[in-house]
């Protein structure tokens, strides 16, 4: 296999681009190399097979979506904060729509290929951890599950806006994150970190 770092993430990021429009079914080498305006053939040499395309897919997308290290050191753990870290989530997903839709091709792939619902569920697992652990780390209001909580709410109101955007207008969309955040982000009473590391460690299965 041919190992230029560059023209893998390219025909990666033409990949991604395939997936969202035409779904996993129009997901061929073809489609990649035709998409990354490269010649016929090229994308067979850089992936053993279209299972090894798939996989390599969602790590592209969540490498592209990876904040800054300027934004996460400018995390102080105030509410505001978290506001704002929120807020660029759904930013970051509703600027390349084409990755979170080719996120949630991937996901309905999943269901039919079990080595891919094992990547996946590994990936997003060891994402979801990263930030509870940063959350942590930054002493933000709230615990692990409100983490979770922020997760699920983010992904299904991005959704919502790239599939069904007349649903939410943008100032919607701003209202309701800075909502959950108030919502979720609650700051536990004294002596319930006991109860609350309890609950966590049953969401989680640990």
């Amino acid at each position: 296999m041919r190992q230029n770092p560059g023209r893998r993430a390219a025909l990666l990021d033409a990949a991604i681009e395939v997936l969202a429009r035409e779904g996993s079914r129009g997901l061929t080498f073809r489609a990649v190399d035709t998409q990354a305006g490269v010649p016929a053939g090229t994308a067979s040499n850089y992936f053993a097979g279209r299972d090894e395309l798939i996989d390599q897919v969602g790590g592209r997308v969540y490498e592209r979506l990876r904040p800054s290290d300027a934004q996460l050191a400018a995390a102080r753990g105030e509410r505001a904060d978290l506001v704002a870290l929120t807020r660029d989530v759904v930013a970051r997903l509703l600027a390349f729509p084409s990755g979170y839709l080719a996120l949630v091709e991937l996901r309905l792939e999943a269901m039919r290929r079990p080595r891919l619902r094992s990547t996946l569920t590994g990936m997003i697992k060891a994402d979801l951890d990263a930030d509870v652990a940063f959350h942590r780390e930054t002493a933000h209001p709230g615990d692990a599950t409100t983490v979770r909580l922020l997760y699920l709410a983010v992904n299904w109101l991005v959704l919502e806006r790239l599939t069904l955007p007349d649903v939410f207008t943008p100032a919607e969309t701003e209202a309701l994150i800075e909502a959950a955040v108030d919502r979720l982000a609650v700051v536990a009473p004294p002596g319930a970190a006991n109860r609350r590391d309890d609950r966590d460690r049953r969401i989680v299965g640990r």
